[in-house]
């Protein structure tokens, strides 16, 4: 198996064509480059969300401080560690009306630091809502279902 992250990730035509798909990605982009500016516009949050922390529990997180502390914090913690991670989407599913959507979300977050290789299975619910600033997610809540150690 590759352990390191691929360039780009051909994705099926029936998932790439279902609404908010390409934020979707965008957003697991941002979490693997760190990239704290990006994901702070495409998510809004304003109920927290529920996220997998780094002992594999849940981190609750109420409000737009809360978030802002989790992913600087986050982003800090694996830049020490020399960490990489990517994410590899397994199924996508999401509807759209015309102020509101959701989508429910299968990956693979891959974890690379040092000696540790890992695949983090999760299972993830996305509120999204329309803004004057185009769809941004509005909550978001995942599960940890399984975690495998990547073998070369």
């Amino acid at each position: 198996m590759n352990t390191s992250a691929p360039e780009t990730i051909n994705y099926p035509d029936e998932m790439t064509q279902k609404p908010f798909f390409d934020l979707t990605v965008e957003m697991l982009e941002c979490v693997r480059d760190h990239n704290f500016a990006r994901l702070a516009q495409i998510c809004d949050d304003d109920y927290g969300i529920v996220d997998i922390n780094t002992e594999g529990g849940s981190e609750i997180i109420r409000d737009r401080a809360g978030w802002e502390r989790w992913f600087t914090g986050l982003f800090e913690q694996l830049e020490r560690m020399q960490a990489q991670t990517w994410s590899e989407i397994t199924n996508y599913e999401a509807m759209e009306s015309a102020e509101m959507g959701y989508s429910v979300v299968d990956f693979d977050q891959m974890f690379i630091a040092g000696n540790q290789r890992m695949r983090f299975s999760v299972l993830a619910t996305i509120i999204w809502k329309k803004t004057e600033h185009g769809w941004q997610e509005a909550r978001y809540h995942s599960s940890l279902t399984g975690v495998k150690e990547i073998k070369d």
